[in-house]
Parts: C-alpha cells; structure tokens; sequence
C-alpha cells in the first residue's frame, strides 16, 4: 500500500512540474503582433518566417491543436523547414500537430507500462517518470527528423517537377502565348505541390498587378531552385519585344544537361559507396581461408 502511495504520489509530481514548465513556457512565449510587421506586408515588405507567425490554415480538431502548439512554442521553425514543407504541400498547422501526436504518446505509453509492471519489476517509482519525460521530448523532435530525412527527395521531386514546368511553358510560348499566359497556363495543367507554389506566387503578382518575374525569383531563392530564376530572366526579355522562344528552348536544355550530369555524378558517387561494402565480404571470406594455412605455418 505504501509503494502503491509513494508511485502515485511521484507520478502526481511530475505532472505539476509538467504543468508548471508549460505554464512558465507558455507566459513566456505569448507575444502580441507587431505593428510594423502588419504594414511592412500592406507594403510588400517579406516577413521572416523565423519571427514572424506564418499564413497558416487549420481544417480539423488535429490541425487547430497544432496551430495552438506553432503560435506558443518556443522553438520556430527554421527557414530550411519551411522550405521542405512547402515542397512537401504540408501545412504548419499539420506538421505541428504531428508533433503533438507523436510527442503525448512518447510522453504516456512509457509512463503507463511503467506504472503497469513497476510492480513487477521492483523498480523505483521515479524510473516511469523520466521516462514519460524523456519520451514525450523525442516524439516531439521525431518529425523533425522525418522532415529532415525527406529534404534531399523533396528537392530531387521539386527538380523533376520544375524542368517538366519548363517543358510545358516553352510549348505554350510556341503557341504564341505571352510570357506571363505561358507561365499561368503551365502552372495550371497539375497539383504537384511545386505548381501549387508558382500558381500562388503568380495569383499575388496579378493581384498586386505587377509583373510576375519578381516573385519567381523570389520563390526560386525560397526554394532553392535557381533555374526557376533563369526562366524568369529569359522570359521577361519578352517584355522588349525579342524573340525568347528559341532562347528559352536554348536555356532549358541547357539546364536540363547540367541537372543529368549532377544526377549521374552523384549516381557515381553511390556506385563507389557500394563498392567497398561489395568488397568487405569478399575480404571476409579471403580471410576465413587464409586462416588456417597461416595458423598452420605459425604453429609449425
């Protein structure tokens, strides 16, 4: 009785040290917006994703938690992030409430086996504490790991996406299109996430009746894609009057060369890899032959 006592006396401490750190985080972190962030985007000025609270929407219970949990947690997300998520077409709202998921089962399924078999087991009562702890710590960091483990991908699909991009604004130029219709018509024919990113950054542009070029190459240098940028110089030569269909076959060709001579480079590069994991059985077996004519000869 008096174990049984001294656990639930332990587990009840915890979740008031729980609760008062998330109280403590959370009159710390609560801010209120800034002025000057609200007119600098009436004026076109871009807001640092790293301080500023993104655009972000919430459609279901799961997602409204998670822009609860994005708007009061002390650690943002960092431009990188924001960048895979974007690639990926995954709201804030839905990566944040991942992390909630992941981070309350790393924070109970511990403490409650350990609750179960401490019994048992015979262990102390603080040992289900740091453990619900320490698992509700590691599941709120575990889709940042995943989202880190998909950026290379994310990118390599983005790549693949936008020289298709290409191709289908260069046969809308051919059809004597403008630049801007060539690049909307384009943006329109899929929902891949990278054309959902150029119709947005194409929708601001013809609502803030400029040019579009600028937020290609604004995006470009958000994603990380510049050959996005180079389209976008090329095609607004089409603005002087010149004749950018033959240079924007020129150019994408020439972009198209570079990116399957980076892609078999490092296709080499994995080849090499694998061949010195090819070769430690080989050395493994050498061995186990040589073995015993070389025990033999010390032997003797």
């Amino acid at each position: 009785m008096t174990t049984q006592l001294l656990t639930g006396l332990v587990l009840l401490s915890g979740m008031f040290v729980m609760g008062g750190l998330v109280a403590a985080l959370y009159g710390g972190t609560r801010a209120h917006p800034r002025l000057a962030d609200g007119l600098g985007v009436l004026d076109g000025v871009e807001i640092d994703p790293r301080r500023a609270d993104l655009p972000v929407e919430a459609t279901s219970r799961s997602e409204r938690a998670g822009l609860w949990a994005y708007r009061r947690t002390p650690i943002p997300l960092t431009a990188s992030q924001s960048r895979v998520l974007e690639l990926q077409n995954k709201s804030i709202a839905e990566f944040y409430a991942d992390k909630l998921v992941i981070g309350l089962l790393g924070l109970l399924v511990p403490g409650l086996l350990g609750g179960v078999f401490l019994p048992i087991v015979g262990l102390s009562p603080v040992v289900p504490v740091i453990a619900a702890l320490a698992g509700g710590v590691v599941g709120w960091f575990v889709p940042d790991l995943l989202l880190r483990r998909g950026e290379d991908r994310a990118q390599v699909d983005a790549a693949e996406a936008m020289f298709t991009y290409f191709d289908l604004v260069t046969l809308e130029r051919m059809a004597n299109l403008s630049a801007t219709q060539s690049l909307e018509s384009a943006a329109s024919t899929s929902d891949h996430p990278l054309f959902l990113s150029i119709r947005a950054a194409l929708l601001r542009a013809r609502l803030e009746q400029h040019p579009p070029f600028g937020e290609l190459r604004a995006l470009a240098d958000r994603l990380r894609l510049p050959q996005l940028a180079d389209i976008a110089d090329v095609l607004q030569l089409d603005e002087t009057g010149a004749a950018v269909t033959g240079t924007l076959r020129a150019r994408v060709r020439e972009l198209r060369d570079a990116h399957l001579t980076a892609a078999r480079i490092a296709a080499h590069e994995v080849s090499e890899r694998m061949t010195v994991f090819m070769a430690v059985p080989a050395m493994v077996f050498g061995l186990i032959f040589l073995a015993p004519p070389l025990l033999r000869l010390i032997g003797g």
